[in-house]
C-alpha cells in the first residue's frame, strides 16, 4: 500500500468493529478521505483525541482501495476553546456538516480546506453571530452558486437603477420589485451580504448581532439547503444555542 503524508480536519467519525473508528477527514492534498484509526476506542489508544472532530491534524496514512489506514497522527490544533464551549462546538458541527456534504472523495480542494481551517481558528478566538452564515455564503460562491447582488437576477437591471427587494437563490440572487419572488430582503441585509462576499468579512465578524445578521443567517441556511438539496441537521441544533453577547 502507498504511504503518504497530509494534513486534515476531522469532520466526523463512526464505529468500526469493537475497537476501531472510521474517521472522515478533509485533507489539504487529497480531498475528503475516509480512514481507519485502529484501536482508537481503547483506553490506551495512541491516537486519543487527535482524530476527533474538529481537530486539525498532521497525518501519515496508508492508501487503501476504499478505506485508508492512519499510521500516525500529530495534533496541529485541538481548538480547545471550541471543545470547552457547547455553543462554539455547535457552530463547529454546522461547519463540518456542510463541508462533509460538499467535499468530494479524493479530489483536492485547497480553497475549501483553507476556508475550513480559517473558520475554525476564528471560532476558537471568538464566537461571532456572523461566522457560520458567512461561511455558508463563501461556500456557495466557491461552488459557483454565489448570488447576484449588484443587479436583478430576473431582468438584469443594475442595482443603481432599481430597488432590489427580494431574494431567491433559485433565480440567482436579489430581485427587483417587478421580478420579486422568494423572500423579502432588507437593504441592510443586502449590504451586509455584499460585505461578506466583497472582502470585508474580517471587519464584519467583529460586529454585534443585528436584525440584518439574523436575516442574512436565515437566507444562508435556506440557500445552502436549496443548493445541497437536503436539510442541515446541525443548523437546527445551532438555533437552540444562539450566539451570546
Amino acid at each position: 500500500m502507498t504511504l503518504y503524508r497530509d494534513q486534515g480536519v476531522a469532520l466526523r467519525t463512526y464505529r468500526l468493529g469493537e475497537a476501531d473508528r472510521i474517521i472522515v477527514l478533509l485533507t489539504a492534498g487529497h480531498g475528503k478521505v475516509r480512514a481507519v484509526a485502529k484501536g482508537v476506542r481503547k483506553t490506551k489508544s495512541r491516537f486519543g483525541s487527535r482524530v476527533e472532530p474538529p481537530t486539525h491534524t498532521s497525518l501519515l496514512l496508508y492508501e487503501g482501495r476504499e478505506l485508508d489506514i492512519i499510521s500516525q497522527a500529530e495534533t496541529i490544533d485541538h481548538y480547545r476553546p471550541i471543545r470547552d464551549d457547547l455553543a462554539r462546538m455547535t457552530d463547529a458541527m454546522a461547519l463540518l456538516e456542510v463541508v462533509d456534504h460538499v467535499a468530494q472523495e479524493r479530489e483536492a480542494n485547497p480553497r475549501l480546506y483553507q476556508m475550513l481551517v480559517a473558520a475554525l481558528r476564528s471560532l476558537a478566538e471568538d464566537r461571532s453571530p456572523l461566522l457560520v452564515p458567512a461561511f455558508f455564503w463563501k461556500l456557495l460562491s466557491l461552488e459557483g452558486a454565489g448570488p447576484l447582488l449588484e443587479q436583478c437576477a430576473g431582468c438584469g437591471a443594475p442595482a443603481t437603477e432599481v430597488d432590489l427587494v427580494a431574494f431567491d437563490l433559485g433565480e440567482g440572487g436579489a430581485l427587483c420589485r417587478a421580478c420579486r419572488q422568494g423572500v423579502a430582503i432588507s437593504s441592510d441585509a443586502l449590504e451586509l451580504l455584499r460585505g461578506i462576499l466583497g472582502g470585508r468579512l474580517g471587519q464584519l465578524l467583529r460586529g454585534p448581532e443585528t436584525p440584518a445578521v439574523t436575516e442574512v443567517a436565515a437566507l444562508a441556511t435556506s440557500s445552502l439547503e436549496v443548493h445541497l438539496e437536503r436539510r442541515l441537521k446541525a443548523v437546527r441544533v445551532l438555533a437552540e444555542h444562539p450566539p451570546g453577547p
